[in-house]
């Protein structure tokens, strides 16, 4: 069955990530080009290289299957503004030779309980991900 899989490693091709709020998603990430952005905590935009090794990239791939993500649907969008803040979205996107799996979810997604847990899940792991990366890369 894991041979036969739609979305096979061997045919990995990049990896993007992005998040902030709907109008102005300034955070990202790229795996083919190295290309990260991100604010930082003094609201500067900052722009830097960042690349993502193979075991990394085969993690994520791993991580989003055993979450279920290819089986996400496409969009998890969020109803309306309740906080009175813009909710976070976040832009998950695994391209293969020939499948791509595309996943918008905004932070105040309300349907599945289930899904919204393996969304931040998947959130969380990307985020351990490039930060491991990043300190790998300070040194």
């Amino acid at each position: 069955m894991i041979k036969n899989a739609p979305y096979k490693f061997t045919e990995f091709e990049s990896f993007s990530y992005q998040f902030g709020p709907r109008q102005s998603m300034l955070n990202s990430y790229n795996s083919k080009t190295g290309e990260y952005q991100y604010v930082n905590d003094r609201d500067s935009v900052v722009k830097t290289q960042l690349k993502l090794n193979k075991d990394d990239l085969l993690y994520l791939h791993r991580k989003a299957a055993s979450l279920g993500f290819w089986d996400f649907p496409v969009n998890e969008i969020g109803d309306s503004i309740k906080t009175g803040r813009q909710p976070l979205r976040y832009i998950i996107e695994f391209k293969y030779q020939r499948k791509s799996k595309r996943v918008t979810f905004d932070q105040n997604y309300d349907n599945d309980p289930k899904l919204i847990d393996a969304n931040v899940k998947m959130i969380k792991e990307i985020e351990l991900v490039m930060a491991q990366a990043e300190g790998r890369q300070k040194k």
